[in-house]
């Protein structure tokens, strides 16, 4: 005599975190940075693209240009599930991260970053740093994140670093807008 047994069937989708937006770091053709920027736009995409105003002098002329703070890769926030919108993206070469699964920034480096681009600091790309004096930021917005103080022609300059993409950025600050830890 043969039984059939049914069970109750569960409902088994993806895990929550596929479906929640995070930030994450996509990486682009050289020089491309920009034009991504433009289609993650028109594509509805939330992005974040920090520049940095500098000056370049050629022989006959000098010329202001906004450059990406970190040359070669653009933010996306998105949930995992939506990625291939970005991946199909022109001049994306892919979205960080370790054996093909895509690792999120953390949120508070994230907002740091749009804080303080929003409110005009004047930043600049620095050669990566993992050690260093590390501190930590009283005031202002980039308030209680910690990086590597260095100083640069008698200024103290803070140094945040973001080891996912091993890419560091350089921020002027008062002295006493910093605690050193120990």
């Amino acid at each position: 005599m043969l039984h059939i047994v049914k069970t109750a069937q569960q409902d088994v989708g993806p895990p929550p975190a596929f479906c929640s937006a995070f930030w994450f770091a996509a990486y682009t053709n050289a020089n491309h940075e920009k034009r991504v920027a433009e289609q993650l736009a028109w594509r509805s995409i939330e992005h974040f693209l920090p520049l940095y105003s500098t000056t370049r002098r050629w022989k006959d002329r000098r010329v202001a240009l906004d450059l990406p703070l970190f040359p070669g890769y653009i933010f996306v926030r998105l949930a995992l599930r939506d990625r291939l919108q970005v991946l199909q993206t022109p001049g994306v070469a892919s979205i960080v991260g370790f054996g093909g699964i895509p690792l999120a920034l953390p949120q508070q480096e994230i907002d740091a970053l749009r804080k303080g681009v929003s409110r005009g600091l004047r930043a600049e790309p620095h050669p990566y740093l993992a050690v260093g004096r590390r501190v930590r930021i009283l005031a202002g917005p980039l308030a209680g994140m910690e990086g590597i103080l260095v100083r640069k022609k008698n200024h103290d300059r803070f140094v945040l670093s973001l080891d996912l993409i091993q890419r560091c950025v350089a921020v002027d600050i008062e002295g006493t807008d910093f605690a050193v830890e120990k």
